[in-house]
């Protein structure tokens, strides 16, 4: 239903799209994002696109009090209007993930908006995506309709009508897609990726996500454990990921170190932790910790992605095996996961992360620096610095701070480079463990191109009957 002014296609490059141009351009150390918008596009009630509608965007966007994301507009000093289909982005510093995160606006509705309120809009979204709002039902399915003026004549649904339906079970979900009761599920189960591979009449993609899991420590609470790198560097040994992969995921995951092959600065050359319980024994002894120590455990229960449950129960049963005991191994939804990893400020009530927690922050085939931001970063929310971080290393900071400042990406690279090294070697934000894969099946007679972004490979813009 909503676009971005850039995007990602099916190859995973970058494409303008609600933007017909931009450009960045420097003027001394303020640069400025100019900006021509795609004549011609409407929201779903007919209202035509215009920069009002994304100084619009931009103002909710930044607004704290509405926004979660309100930090990635920071740098941003004044949004400027220059006509109707064109705008400028004047940015108070360098910020050179705006432009490497698809220039960060969704287009709102600004008329429409203001007249229903935000419950209004909440129960009438509009957008200007090839698919409309029709209705529905919370936890049950919600349906849409094709949107007939829908700007881009190309690459467009051929069906009038998109029926999502919400089911949790696995098994149900498959054999709904073998009936013919459905014509594609997303988040195959692992176990059931290489029987649909064989089903004859089901077609299958198995795509990288751009998720990255870790195990959050925390090296934030004086007197931890987890304070000694030693002890991080023995958690880092104690976990046999390639074997949870195979057996626990079927195959549907990747390792990696700190960066993945499609993230900006990847580097070949840096290594994931290699499997060694010794090793790990022999850092906790070296540590004053031969017989181990208790810890509390947070395992991720809300499959966000496949297995994801079972992937954490495997990690802190390897924890375990080499002494580090998880005194109690709590299992958390959500809402209340998102609480437990957040930073909150001093005097807050809320629950601190206190041992170690399985965790995950979006990067792969993007930008770091965002994450990095949020994880490694010392905590800092005036600034909107490390709202997940129990690190707190000036070196880092200053190296994370220049790198998003800096706009010149040979540089940049360099940076990123040297941070991913010291998080590694410090074991810092969390043991990196892997990334996921997801399998998507559908009905031979359905047309489906998988699009990268948004919606991570899900997104219905090209979808119909052959």
């Amino acid at each position: 239903m909503f676009e971005q002014l850039v995007r990602r296609g099916p190859d995973g490059k970058r494409v303008n799209w609600l933007a017909e141009s931009y450009s960045v351009d420097r003027n001394n150390d303020k640069p400025i994002i100019d900006v021509h918008l795609r004549k011609g596009v409407k929201f779903h009630n007919g209202d035509p696109l215009t920069a009002e509608d994304f100084e619009f965007a931009f103002n909710r966007q930044r607004d704290p009090k509405v926004s979660r994301i309100a930090h990635l507009q920071a740098a941003v000093e004044r949004f400027e209007i220059v006509n109707p289909y064109h705008f400028r982005l004047h940015f108070r510093e360098g910020d050179a993930t705006y432009d490497t995160d698809s220039l960060r606006l969704w287009a709102l509705p600004k008329s429409y908006f203001l007249k229903v309120g935000e419950d209004g809009f909440v129960a009438r979204p509009v957008g200007t995506g090839p698919w409309k709002f029709a209705s529905r039902n919370i936890k049950t399915d919600i349906k849409f309709d094709l949107f007939d003026d829908y700007w881009n004549k190309e690459h467009r649904p051929t069906v009038r009508h998109l029926h999502i339906k919400i089911i949790p079970e696995d098994l149900t979900r498959v054999a709904a897609l073998k009936t013919g009761a459905v014509d594609l599920i997303e988040s195959v189960p692992v176990a059931s990726v290489e029987e649909l591979r064989k089903t004859v009449g089901i077609k299958t993609a198995t795509l990288n996500t751009t998720n990255n899991l870790y195990i959050q420590l925390a090296t934030h609470i004086n007197g931890s454990p987890w304070q000694d790198v030693r002890v991080r560097r023995a958690a880092a040994h104690a976990i046999d990921m390639d074997a949870i992969i195979k057996s626990v995921l079927f195959g549907q995951g990747e390792r990696y170190a700190q960066l993945s092959p499609d993230d900006f600065g990847y580097d070949p050359a840096q290594k994931p932790y290699v499997y060694d319980p010794k090793k790990s024994r022999q850092l906790l002894a070296e540590a004053g910790l031969a017989r181990g120590f208790d810890t509390p455990c947070y395992n991720f229960t809300t499959q966000r992605e496949p297995n994801l449950k079972e992937v954490g129960e495997a990690i802190f049963a390897y924890f375990g095996a080499v002494g580090i005991r998880c005194k109690p191994l709590q299992g958390v939804e959500y809402n209340a996961w998102l609480n437990l990893i957040r930073r909150w400020p001093e005097g807050s009530n809320q629950k601190m992360m206190d041992g170690a927690a399985s965790s995950m922050y979006g990067h792969g085939g993007n930008d770091v620096s965002n994450a990095w931001a949020a994880t490694l970063h010392t905590f800092d929310p005036a600034r909107g610095y490390g709202s997940s971080s129990n690190t707190s290393l000036p070196e880092l900071d200053r190296l994370i701070e220049e790198q998003k400042r800096e706009m010149d990406p040979e540089k940049r690279i360099v940076m990123i480079r040297k941070i991913a090294e010291i998080k590694h070697d410090q074991v810092l934000a969390g043991i990196t463990t892997y990334r996921p894969l997801i399998t998507i099946a559908w009905r031979d007679n359905v047309r489906f191109v998988p699009w990268a972004m948004p919606s991570y490979w899900r997104g219905m813009q090209e979808i119909g009957f052959k």
